[in-house]
């Protein structure tokens, strides 16, 4: 029944298509969004295109680009999650390992919203690990505030590993990557560091946008791991009216 809630038939092709197409057209707008004071662009309504954050509700310039970012699945990697990885479970034992956000993200190649992990404001010293096996995947010295509403760095530690795709694919949709250990979903790398001025990105050219419910996080001081999945409790469901208990007390 979890399985099934979860919907783990799709192929992790054609979830990792659908993620890179999204972050494909994002990508377009915040190539766009760092060019906007040279090229003096504006929106739809004749508004000024401002250097403030790029987030998916601006979709003001999404019809005249989509056409550039609609190739994006045929960049999805086939590679096996499983197979040539150290650490490898079964996909029942993945269910019960990961939460809900953490297996859609690391085994299914999926994407959370922008801004829904609390791992996108997190500015302390530390490390931040694989929510599949705790390989270490990313030092905090790396990260920065790329304005996507995801965990975004610099450069990444070794066991980080990027799939194969071509140089045009990498420049304009990004490159998909994944853990080298359990082989788990993370994000993907795109060739646009240097938008970034002020930024570790300026100086290494890429940019690693990252789902957080792919990590957790090791905080430099000793203290208490941080998970990156969502932690909105969710509300336990509304009993039908024919059931709830019959109301006690005093009319108004």
């Amino acid at each position: 029944r979890l399985a099934a809630h979860r919907g783990i038939s799709p192929a992790p092709s054609d979830s990792h298509g659908a993620r890179v197409h999204m972050r494909g057209r994002l990508h377009v707008l915040v190539l766009l969004q760092a060019a906007a004071p040279a090229l003096a662009l504006r929106s739809a309504g004749g508004h000024p295109l401002h250097s403030s954050s790029v987030t998916l509700k601006r979709r003001t310039l999404l019809p005249a680009l989509l056409p550039l970012a609609l190739p994006a699945a045929a960049h999805a990697s086939t590679k096996s999650r499983t197979a040539g990885y150290e650490v490898q479970h079964s996909e029942r034992e993945w269910l019960r390992l990961l939460s809900e956000d953490q297996y859609f993200v690391l085994r299914q190649g999926g994407t959370e919203s922008p801004n829904s992990s609390p791992l996108v404001k997190e500015k302390r010293p530390g490390r931040f690990l694989c929510a599949g096996c705790a390989t270490p995947l990313f030092d905090a010295s790396q990260k920065f505030e790329s304005g996507t509403g995801w965990p975004s760095f610099a450069s990444a530690l070794p066991a980080v590993e990027t799939q194969q795709t071509s140089m045009m694919g990498a420049a304009l949709l990004g490159a998909e990557l994944r853990c080298g250990v359990c082989g788990g979903h993370l994000g993907d790398v795109f060739l646009d560091g240097m938008l970034f001025v002020g930024t570790a990105a300026a100086l290494t050219g890429k940019r690693y946008c990252i789902d957080g419910a792919a990590l957790l996080f090791e905080p430099a001081d000793g203290g208490e791991l941080v998970r990156g999945d969502p932690q909105t409790p969710k509300s336990a469901p509304e009993l039908p009216s024919w059931l709830q208990p019959p109301k006690i007390g005093y009319p108004a």
